[in-house]
């Protein structure tokens, strides 16, 4: 520990001196201790930033990965047309369904059974009577003696038809509307509806009969209750739109390359982020000061097991590197994705593809191995054990650290009592004297203020 040079000034001025900056004179040395410290937490905190910059790429690159790898992804995703979606539209290709091409013909389209009443000019003309409906009796009451009461009398009973008041010039009408689409939907009705206020029979008429969608799929004669049909193609939803018995239409069943190019690029560019975080490390920073993962065994490790990675996989039939799918390599580490190359690879062998992606032993599956080792996925993975291990020396620094603020707190509380008693002291040496020269000149009788 230095010295601390502490002018006190002239003994006998009674000035005294500043007790509260000769205090931080004293300790300012003590507290240079720890300054190594501080500093090599700031450096520790500094590479904490980088690690969990580099855990958060790995993990958008992992997820990047996923959506090829995982057998319910986008490498199992279908897309489909159609050759008239006047007549018909594809509304969606599952993963089970099988890539090829069908003829449709729609002979007819699936109707709802509907009845509706007379006219009654006043809809609020008192009813009475009864109204069976898919073998369920509404006997009309006091609570639904009128149109829109009798209608919502109907829907509570919940007896496979949707009741609704239509009003036009002509007067109110009572509508019903099966719930269920197709022949099975098929309302059966009786009525002995009367309107009391007029005295007269309110009959019912049929709007629409209820009737199945009927048609052919590759010659197969196949029937829906619904014009959403799910039935005619494994996998794969169509909506009929019009019948047109005469002018069949092609559906086309094919694998969604344009999804696979998106979780191509995806995953190139996510695999990028990773490695511009790893190249910044890798020089001084503007000031010429080192970057805070310069040099680091941790980053040297991650580089070299995600190019190893690149390369490595079991070939599929005709696929057996990843350059074959248009990723190329550029002189920094980073990828390019050549989407040519990877839609051809895609149109001529997409089974080869699907399986150097996902099967056992392949690229994606070893790739995926390989970054649940890297990242911070578990607590063996590389970037956590380096997070860990900085967290573990920064709590060590932090106890230094404050074991020693606890030790000064307690010197700077001892050094000022001190110092403020021997401040007292030096300021009251002047009046002391005095009381010395007054002791002197009663004793002696000598006049010490007129020096005789």
């Amino acid at each position: 520990m230095g010295t601390v040079g502490i002018n006190f000034g002239a003994a006998t001025s009674g000035q005294g001196f500043d007790v509260a900056s000769t205090v931080t004179a004293i300790l300012a040395s003590q507290q240079a201790i720890e300054t190594p410290w501080q500093n090599q937490l700031t450096s520790l905190q500094a590479q904490d930033t980088v690690l969990s910059t580099l855990g958060s790429d790995l993990s958008s690159l992992t997820t990047s990965l996923q959506s090829l790898t995982d057998f319910s992804g986008v490498m199992s995703q279908m897309q489909g047309s159609s050759s008239n979606n006047n007549v018909l539209e594809l509304t969606s290709a599952s993963s089970s369904a099988i890539a090829g091409s069908h003829t449709i013909v729609v002979n007819s389209l699936a109707q709802t059974s509907s009845e509706y009443s007379d006219a009654i000019a006043n809809a609020s003309d008192t009813l009475s009577g009864s109204l069976t409906i898919n073998g369920n009796t509404i006997t009309v009451g006091s609570s639904s003696n009128t149109l829109s009461t009798l209608a919502s009398a109907i829907n509570q009973a919940s007896i496979g038809v949707t009741a609704n008041v239509i009003t036009d010039a002509s007067g109110s009408r009572l509508s019903l509307v099966s719930t269920s689409s197709g022949a099975a939907g098929q309302i059966s009705l009786s009525s002995s509806l009367t309107d009391s206020t007029t005295s007269s029979a309110v009959n019912f008429y049929t709007g629409q009969a209820g009737q199945d969608a009927s048609l052919s799929v590759d010659g197969v004669a196949v029937t829906s209750a619904s014009n959403t049909v799910t039935n005619a193609i494994p996998g794969v939803t169509v909506q009929l739109l019009s019948a047109s018995a005469s002018s069949p239409v092609q559906v086309e069943i094919t694998n969604d390359d344009s999804a696979v190019t998106t979780a191509m690029q995806s995953f190139v560019t996510a695999y990028n982020a990773v490695v511009t975080t790893i190249n910044g490390q890798e020089k001084n920073d503007s000031s010429g000061n080192a970057e805070p993962l310069f040099g680091s065994p941790t980053l040297a490790t991650l580089q070299n097991q995600l190019t190893s990675a690149l390369l490595g996989g079991a070939a599929s039939g005709s696929i057996s590197s990843i350059n074959q799918l248009g990723v190329e390599f550029n002189q920094d580490g980073t990828l390019t994705l050549n989407t040519d190359t990877l839609n051809s690879v895609l149109t001529s062998n997409y089974s080869d593809v699907v399986g150097f992606l996902q099967n056992s032993k392949s690229f994606g599956q070893t790739f995926s191995t390989t970054l649940n080792n890297l990242g911070t996925a578990s607590n063996t993975s590389l970037i956590y054990l380096a997070q860990q291990q900085n967290s573990s020396e920064e709590a060590t620094l932090n106890q230094n650290i404050s074991n020693e603020q606890a030790l000064l707190a307690t010197e700077q509380t001892n050094l000022t009592t001190e110092l403020n008693t021997a401040n007292q002291v030096m300021q009251s040496i002047p009046s002391q004297l005095n009381e010395v020269n007054e002791m002197y000149s009663a004793v002696t009788g000598y006049n010490t203020g007129n020096g005789g």
